[in-house]
């Protein structure tokens, strides 16, 4: 009797790793590629910027100020966007998402003015607003704790893989298109890489389910399985917020605000980096090759690639998050003071490389700690408060970096200001946890 109990249990583990693989290899890579195409239709702008600022005559200014309206339309609609996900299901409202922004992305081709970029900007924004605190909270409903930091990282790796492809392929785009049809080489840019988004948010209605009762690629044994996982993953969590609190009350809560703000502190270097990376890289190359600066300026997300899934994979093996997530930004931080006050351009490509890597493994373990502190009920809110919070701090840091590259003309003072915002990233997280550890 106890072997064939032990035999059971045995059974049960790997049933429960072989559902989890299968999930994995179903909606993961799926998820990958909407999350290459989100991110490269918002940074594009960094590598239009090349050429669009001369012919639309924008400032460094203006241009963060632009950059702000995106923001300003996502950060409006976050919070609602994933109520209405958790409401409507996630194959009506990613795919709705997906195909609006892809249209706005693509029109923005047609822009003629400082306004008129804006407003495109503004509904690129508003469109694709709550798609990744969207595809976070969907990762929630298909695995566990000790399998969310993996998942995360692969999806933050398309971040990195969105960044490498738009520098190799918005430079030629750029380079190659220049003229076509008496239009700028930056105006093909925006149609060929916005239309991805639309068919595959199409594709996306029919491939994603809303959960995994609604799966048909599970059997009834393996939703039981992966239900049984989860039910037991929501047990483990610590009591951190009480069942019966209102969501407003939960996502107010200290630790959460703190936890916002931690985020809003960290995102400032990821929107720098692929805001301004460009800009950088072509100011110490001294090349005006589109072509050339988008190669090195690829560099960086590549070693990001190498480097995440290494990062979370030791993260998940150790049961391990604030020390990987402060390691991280640290390396990031050593990456911007590389970049500020190296004298040769190896030493500033390798600051790159170092602040870029960082950042997005930091994020990718930071994923791990709001469902700690917040119930089931109030996750699909308070994801998308902290999200938005990241969100927010992008938008300041458009203009913040732009207005102090104006007014002393060099990039220092604005990466000085990334750099001092990671640091206190640092500390946010460290009091996060600490208070999350008190008994209540």
């Amino acid at each position: 009797m106890p072997n064939s109990v032990a035999a059971g249990i045995v059974q049960a583990a790997v049933d429960k790793e072989a559902v989890l693989r299968k999930i994995s290899w179903r909606i993961v890579p799926f998820l990958f590629a909407l999350y290459v195409i989100s991110f490269l239709d918002r940074i594009n702008i960094g590598f239009g910027a090349l050429s669009m600022n001369r012919d639309l005559g924008l400032s460094a200014t203006v241009y963060g100020l632009v950059n702000f309206m995106f923001y300003l339309g996502y950060v409006s609609c976050e919070v609602p966007s994933n109520l209405l996900m958790a409401r409507l299901g996630a194959r009506i409202w990613l795919s709705r998402i997906m195909i609006t922004w892809g249209l706005a992305s693509a029109a923005t081709m047609l822009v003629w003015n400082t306004a008129s970029l804006a407003g495109a900007r503004f509904l690129l924004g508003l469109f694709e607003a709550g798609f990744v605190p969207g595809v976070l909270l969907y990762l929630t409903y298909w695995f566990p704790d000790t399998h969310r930091a993996r998942a995360n990282g692969v999806l933050m790796m398309s971040q990195p893989v969105a960044m490498a492809l738009g520098a190799t392929i918005s430079g030629v785009i750029m380079d190659s298109s220049q003229g076509l049809l008496g239009l700028a080489g930056w105006r093909w840019m925006f149609l060929v890489e916005g239309l991805p988004a639309v068919i595959l948010g199409i594709v996306a209605y029919f491939y994603l389910t809303d959960g995994p009762r609604q799966s048909r690629w599970l059997s009834h044994d393996e939703v039981e399985t992966l239900e049984n996982v989860l039910a037991e993953d929501r047990g483990k969590a610590p009591a951190v917020v009480g069942p019966r609190r209102s969501i407003w009350s939960q996502i107010t809560e200290p630790k959460v605000l703190l936890l916002a703000l931690a985020y809003f502190s960290l995102v400032t270097t990821l929107n720098a980096q692929s805001t301004w990376g460009p800009t950088i890289v072509r100011g110490f190359m001294h090349s005006y090759s589109l072509t050339k600066v988008g190669l090195v300026a690829a560099v960086a997300p590549i070693c990001t690639i190498v480097l995440m899934p290494l990062w979370v994979w030791s993260s998940d093996r150790r049961a391990e998050r604030i020390w990987h997530l402060t390691a991280a930004i640290a390396v990031a931080v050593i990456g911007w003071l590389l970049v500020i006050l190296a004298l040769n351009p190896i030493s500033q490509l390798i600051g790159l490389c170092c602040t870029t890597g960082g950042a997005f493994c930091a994020m990718a373990v930071f994923w791990t700690l709001p469902q700690k502190l917040l119930s089931a009920e109030a996750r699909p809110a308070g994801i998308g408060f902290i999200n938005a919070s990241g969100l927010f701090g992008s938008a300041i840091s458009g203009p913040m970096i732009g207005w102090l590259h104006d007014l002393t003309h060099s990039f220092a003072a604005g990466l000085f200001y990334a750099t001092a915002l990671l640091l206190l990233s640092i500390a946010l997280s460290w009091s996060v946890v600490r208070m999350a550890a008190r008994p209540a």
